[in-house]
């Protein structure tokens, strides 16, 4: 069993090693694969890419879905990272100690409203006078651009594409995100440095407990 999860982790050429001369992205996937030594029927990941760099961050996220899919595993995962709790079927939002909300990720975004549809244009008042004319939507400004909510954004696009005589020089088209919920649920965003707190705080605490 060691053979297949230290192939799965990536680590087979360093088995013989000794682990303080690993990288940080090395000695977090040997900690996946202590977890899946036998794999186990539920699998508690506490933060497992916490400063890791974005390229090893995904690579490990391969392994763990790969797992997952393979064995039929439950996973559950606590982090800091919205975008990698995007790979969870469903979501706890916790603030300070208490869920706030429990949901997958699709529900959980609905209830921040619909796409946000941005169109930059040089005729700001004619083309929002046309798009509130139209579709009955309240337009906001925004510089050079206006911006509002619909509901399949993808969808809608083509419409005002076809319909509006307005000069359009650009379009963007944004679905909420879990920062979003998170935002609308809280009141204000997870921060980077909250997360980097954490970690120090357990490392400190490991270390006095060697």
């Amino acid at each position: 069993q060691v053979d297949v999860v230290l192939k799965l982790v990536d680590l087979t050429d360093r088995r013989n090693s000794i682990v303080k001369t690993f990288s940080g992205g090395m000695k977090r996937r040997l900690e996946i694969a202590r977890g899946l030594i036998h794999f186990p029927k539920v699998l508690f990941l506490d933060e497992p890419t916490l400063g890791l760099d974005p390229q090893t961050r995904a690579h490990l996220w391969e392994y763990i879905m790969k797992v997952k899919e393979e064995h039929g595993m439950t996973i559950f995962m606590t982090t800091h990272y919205m975008n990698e709790a995007e790979n969870c079927d469903h979501i706890g939002i916790i603030d300070y100690g208490k869920i706030v909300a429990l949901d997958t990720p699709d529900n959980l975004k609905k209830l921040v409203g619909g796409d946000i549809i941005r169109l930059e244009t040089n005729e700001i008042e004619k083309l929002k006078s046309e798009i509130t004319t139209r579709y009955g939507i309240q337009v906001k400004e925004d510089r050079e651009s206006v911006y509002f909510e619909v509901e399949s954004g993808e969808k809608f696009l083509p419409a005002i594409l076809r319909d509006i005589e307005s000069t359009i020089n650009s379009i963007e088209l944004r679905k909420p995100t879990l920062d979003d919920v998170f935002l609308y649920l809280t009141g204000r965003k997870i921060r980077e440095e909250e997360a980097s707190q954490t970690d120090l705080m357990r490392r400190h605490m490991m270390i006095r407990h060697r």
